[in-house]
């Protein structure tokens, strides 16, 4: 008989076994779910002796961790007195850290952003606005202000980074596995995960809701990967800033009426609500829906409500990061809005517009603008350059007055600190030293710090980096390339006392990566000197549609593999917070050169700075507040040429000058120690009065003070009474806007009245006679002084009020007059502008009615 065989196809099924964990590791379990453990190392360590070599396997996740232990290994621990002990030891500090009181003196707030940085293993960022978001949670947690955060839970995240053989970006995108997150699914009343349905203008959107717990602070991420939802509904989670820019107007969407609903849903109500960026500017939108159908307030009335609660943060100057969408595209999605909030299509699409009535694309940003109270950028300088970006959106005011603030960014103190610099300054500024972080007075210790001291933690920092690119990345970086692409050469040829120069961050043009470059005869001999060896690591991620950041990372790539430049000149890939707490910590020095005044803050840097790392960059960003001399280097912050690539060699040739006559000699004048007096003298600098003028402390304060409070009282004044100041504020603006245009200069008398250049001692007077008409409102009269700006445009040189000195009886008539000098000698434009004033408003442009008249 002929042999026969048969068999059906084999239909497999996926299937996920983990050892239950027996009741004594269950504290360690619970420990996982919370992200406290991110930044105590005391945790950290516990969880990486628990098996030292699948945590690196896990790539440090305790949950994936808990979930791989095997039962030998779960029976060892058990039998582990000294660990065991430790893991009580631990669970008490958090159980103590847990249930410390809320601070309900400070406003409650909701904080919306589209990323955060809280951890490598939790991919919901992409670079530095999301890892500042991370910084920012934990903070409220140490802080313990009441704070709740929403954002997305993505299905694939940012991408992973390869570079090629050629020195080519290679995007991948490998899809998160959500049960082995730190991650947990909210549940509905039966114990089912929720199912949260988001109303589209046509469909219903579904969403599962996940919870990450922060310390004390919890973040809600939405995520439409749902069978429910169409293929192109459950993309709108699948990677941040992916897809086209339909994609992006639903994230938007989602991420603002999505976000508020589920607040409602989950029964939160804050004080304050917070834009991370324009993403989240649609929160107004649907706040200002429930304010009009649920409350039945009137439109004008509800915008005045919204407003008084709301901030908007932006974070760029850089075009790209602003979000514009066509009139058509925003249409589809926000078409049903306007008559929700009873208003028309015109009236809805101009709050979004720099020129309403124009044909202008809907800028999410404007939109921001228009319905916060209050605006922020994230260093001084970037303030200053805010006020000149949005100046157009408040025609007739100059940026020099916008209400615009700043409050410069700074890093979260017990992340970014590595554990042997925070056990550094436990020792020598006292254990209590994280609760004193922001007073300059608690680092004055350092001055009394023996130098070896210092010398030994920068020492051991530096080992601590090189030891990892040698061990722990090569290991990563094999497994990801499946150990059939060429290893970066030179890994481990780096000596512990070489001068490590450091530049990491997302590769966008602007960034100016090129410029070390620009004389490669003169970088060959930084590199290749005998006695005073430099080297450099790069790394960091361009955008996938950015090309001219991924050609920089391949010319980069390209110039390191030359024979004079291997092993001195690394650029190591798939930068994330992982590889970026060691280079932080690790480096001598942490360079950055943006093109001014486009760096927003630069938050690199500061993290470098916890750790005593010397800081080289360009007077932009916080390095502009943050600079002092012998303590880090600085380009001047002054354009020398208007030309870019003029100024670009002028400010590489000025890096090649400082490294060769001040920087390299520095750190090698060594005079038969292991280490430069110099050097250390620099560092105690850096420590004692940069540091703690840069931690997140800091800002979380100066956010409390320059806003979350006034937006607080100004909130309850404005709803108090069923909301009478509001109504009150919009009645005087409706009848000011009916009279504006019956109000009359009649007569400007400035006689004698002239511009020298020779005495500016001399008293002028003015007068400026008005008829009011039937306007009731007060009037701002003003002598405007302008002065060119050199680039086209008007300064504000000096605003001089005139007083009302004379009025009719029914006020219907008024005089105005100042005396006054002009302070500064020069060219000058001068004008009369008149406003509308109340007390009731909180600040000029807040109703921008302007009327100018000349001399």
């Amino acid at each position: 008989m002929i042999i026969q065989k048969k068999s059906n196809t084999i239909v497999w099924k996926d299937i996920f076994t983990c050892v239950e964990l027996p009741a004594p590791l269950k504290r360690a379990e619970e420990l996982a779910y919370n992200l406290w453990w991110t930044w105590n190392p005391a945790a950290t360590n516990l969880f990486e002796r628990m098996d030292p070599d699948l945590w690196f396997e896990t790539d440090g996740n305790p949950v994936k961790l808990l979930r791989s232990l095997s039962l030998n290994r779960i029976d060892a621990l058990l039998r582990d007195a000294a660990w065991m002990q430790n893991l009580d030891e631990v669970y008490m500090a958090w159980q103590a850290y847990m249930s410390a009181p809320t601070d309900s003196s400070r406003p409650s707030v909701a904080y919306f952003s589209m990323e955060y940085g809280l951890s490598h293993v939790l991919k919901i960022y992409s670079g530095g606005l999301g890892v500042l978001a991370g910084d920012y949670l934990k903070e409220a947690s140490d802080s313990n202000v009441p704070l709740t955060a929403v954002g997305f839970l993505y299905r694939y995240g940012y991408f992973d980074q390869r570079i090629s053989v050629d020195g080519q970006q290679l995007a991948t995108y490998e899809a998160q596995d959500f049960n082995l997150l730190p991650i947990q699914a909210v549940t509905d009343e039966g114990g089912h995960p929720l199912v949260f349905e988001v109303p589209f203008s046509d469909r219903t959107v579904y969403c599962h809701v996940w919870r990450v717990q922060v310390g004390r602070i919890s973040l809600y991420l939405m995520d439409t990967d749902l069978e429910k939802n169409n293929l192109s509904d459950r993309q709108i989670t699948h990677n941040l800033y992916g897809g086209n820019w339909e994609n992006r107007m639903k994230q938007e969407y989602l991420l603002g009426i999505g976000g508020i609903l589920l607040l409602q849903h989950l029964g939160i109500s804050k004080e304050i609500y917070h834009m991370n960026e324009g993403h989240a500017a649609l929160i107004s939108a649907q706040r200002l829906a429930d304010y009009v159908e649920q409350k039945g307030l009137p439109f004008d009335v509800a915008l005045e409500v919204v407003r008084s609660s709301s901030l908007y943060t932006v974070h760029t100057p850089v075009p790209a990061g602003h979000d514009y969408f066509d009139e058509e595209l925003l249409g589809r999605y926000m078409g049903h809005f306007p008559h929700r909030l009873g208003i028309s299509w015109q009236e809805f699409i101009d709050m979004g517009r720099t020129t309403p009535g124009s044909s202008e694309k809907f800028s999410m940003s404007v939109f921001a603008l228009n319905t916060c109270q209050e605006a922020n950028g994230v260093s001084y300088l970037h303030g200053v350059v805010s006020r000149s970006m949005f100046a157009p959106v408040w025609p007739g005011f100059f940026a020099e007055e916008l209400h615009v603030g700043h409050v410069t960014n700074g890093v979260h103190l017990p992340t970014w600190a590595s554990p042997e610099s925070q056990a550094f300054y436990k020792k020598h500024l006292g254990t209590d030293y994280v609760s004193r972080q922001a007073d300059e007075s608690t680092w004055a210790a350092i001055e009394h710090i023996p130098s070896d001291e210092i010398w030994q933690l920068r020492s051991q920092l530096k080992e601590n980096l090189l030891h990892y690119i040698t061990h722990d990345y090569r290991k990563r970086w094999l497994r990801a390339n499946d150990g059939s692409a060429n290893l970066p050469e030179g890994l481990d040829c780096i000596g512990l006392n070489t001068l490590l120069i450091g530049f990491a961050r997302r590769f966008a043009t602007y960034k100016r990566a090129h410029l070390l470059f620009t004389d490669l005869d003169r970088l060959s001999r930084l590199v290749n000197h005998p006695d005073r060896p430099v080297r450099f690591l790069f790394a960091g991620k361009a955008h996938p549609a950015d090309g001219g950041g991924q050609g920089l990372i391949k010319h980069i790539t390209e110039i390191s593999r030359r024979p004079e430049f291997e092993g001195k000149i690394i650029f190591l890939e798939n930068y994330d917070m992982h590889l970026a707490s060691k280079l932080i910590a690790g480096v001598d020095v942490w360079l950055n050169t943006p093109t001014r005044p486009l760096e927003a803050s630069g938050t690199s840097g500061e993290k470098a700075e916890m750790n005593g790392v010397l800081n080289f960059s360009v007077l932009d960003g916080w390095w502009y507040e943050g600079y002092r001399p012998n303590a880090g280097w600085a380009l001047t912050d002054k354009t020398t040429y208007r030309d870019q690539q003029m100024q670009d060699r002028l400010d590489a040739h000025t890096i090649y000058d400082m490294l060769e006559r001040e920087i390299i000699p520095l750190y090698y004048d060594k005079e038969g120690k292991s280490y430069s007096e110099g050097w250390i003298h620099h560092i105690r600098n850096s420590m004692m009065y940069i540091a703690p003028h840069f931690t997140m402390r800091r800002m979380m304060d100066d956010y409390y003070d320059h806003f979350y409070k006034p937006l607080s009282q100004r909130q309850q004044a404005v709803s108090a009474s069923s909301y009478a100041m509001a109504s009150e504020i919009v009645e005087w603006k409706k009848q000011t806007a009916a009279h504006w245009d019956e109000m009359q200069i009649l007569r400007v008398n400035a006689s004698g009245f002239e511009l020298r250049t020779t005495n500016t001692d001399v008293i002028q007077s003015l007068e400026v006679e008005i008829d009011r008409g039937g306007l009731t409102a007060g009037l701002k009269v003003e002598l405007i002084v302008a002065s060119d700006d050199n680039q086209g445009g008007l300064t504000l040189a000096q605003s001089i009020p005139l007083e009302l000195v004379e009025q009719s009886a029914d006020s219907r008539w008024q005089k105005y007059h100042v005396d006054c000098r002009l302070k500064n000698p020069g060219i000058h434009r001068v004008a009369i502008r008149v406003t509308p004033h109340s007390a009731l408003l909180p600040h000029q442009m807040d109703f921008a009615y302007v009327r100018w008249a000349a001399l």
